[in-house]
């Protein structure tokens, strides 16, 4: 009995030290010839999973669109809300009361992925966060992001806040070519956040890859090590996405394989044919369901539709990585992953 006490609690003490990255999240990956949208390779890519801060594209996608609508402008002084401050790392470091330029605020959710801003920005143009998410459905639905529901404007974990490969690829996709003058704020390594410089999360990827210049990254345990990123080599440009990955390393590895399939597999020339903008509706024209039941646009119509997702394919797991070369890369790894 002494024995199998000791063999027992040597079994806890492992499960204990072992890192939460060693227990693999789903997987899911898609690579995208952007210039087509041509799907070249895809895996698990309709699994509905933890977006986590892959969030934040969408979130900065309507700050986008309401600066260029003029509901909103880069130098509005937005105010702080308690909800905002009181957001988890990361974050730029917001205190309840205060004001922040707008494109401040965009500069550190798109680069350093700070949470408080995402929060503040969904408020300062919808009013609310709540009211924020259902903006956020309003125009996923509209991208033709067609099995996403968003809680919140930063991507934490939250019960039935999830998107899947496909649809963060075409989010990405629409960012870069709806929005091409905000493009280069993703690639910037590092950027003046009014309140204090900050650091791009996709810093190594970067610095490492030819060609890649964003988008953006994302953890959490529950959603594992993910990112949507993109290169152009030439006239090629190709999207990957990655759900699920292990490690900051491990996941720009995996990035950096499927970038590197899809620049094989992609013609050397291809007509850009750019994503349709967005058409929330007339009132004459198509109209368009708002997941949380309300539109908080100013174009079109808005009609109740049962949108819940009532099955989701189940992804396949991978092996579980042995424990030495992920306590290896987590020790590289574990700083940046806080802070994402």
């Amino acid at each position: 009995m002494v024995r199998l006490g000791q063999i027992f609690f040597a079994w806890i003490m492992m499960l204990i030290a072992l890192p939460m990255a060693a227990v693999a999240a789903p997987y899911a990956a898609l690579v995208m010839d952007a210039r087509t949208g041509e799907v070249l390779h895809s895996e698990n890519a309709d699994t509905r999973l933890h977006p986590a801060s892959l969030t934040k594209m969408m979130t900065l996608y309507i700050a986008f669109e309401a600066v260029e609508k003029g509901e909103i402008s880069l130098d509005t002084n937005i105010r702080v809300s308690k909800n905002a401050a009181s957001e988890p790392p990361s974050k730029l470091g917001l205190q309840a009361g205060q004001r922040i330029k707008l494109r401040h605020c965009i500069r550190a959710a798109a680069i350093k992925s700070a949470n408080d801003c995402a929060t503040a920005i969904g408020e300062a143009i919808s009013g609310s966060e709540a009211k924020f998410a259902r903006r956020m459905n309003r125009t996923a639905l509209a991208l033709g992001m067609t099995r996403t529901t968003f809680k919140n404007a930063h991507g934490l974990t939250e019960s039935g806040h999830m998107s899947t490969a496909r649809d963060m690829s075409i989010l990405g996709r629409h960012v870069l070519y709806d929005y091409p003058e905000y493009y280069n704020l993703f690639s910037r390594r590092t950027a003046d956040a009014g309140i204090r410089e900050v650091a791009n999360t996709n810093r190594r990827l970067l610095a490492a890859y030819k060609g890649a210049d964003g988008i953006k990254t994302g953890y959490t345990r529950a959603a594992g090590f993910n990112l949507v990123s993109s290169a152009q080599r030439g006239n090629e440009r190709i999207i990957a996405t990655v759900f699920g990955g292990r490690s900051t390393a491990t996941r720009n590895a995996r990035i950096a394989e499927l970038l590197d399939l899809g620049f094989r597999k992609a013609p050397s020339r291809a007509r850009i044919n750019k994503p349709d903008t967005p058409d929330y509706g007339t009132e004459t024209g198509p109209l368009i369901a708002d997941n949380g039941g309300s539109n908080d646009g100013k174009a079109g119509k808005t009609i109740r539709l049962i949108t819940a997702v009532k099955t989701s394919l189940r992804p396949q797991m991978r092996p579980m990585a042995e424990p030495e070369p992920v306590l290896v890369a987590m020790k590289d790894d574990i700083k940046e992953a806080l802070q994402q």
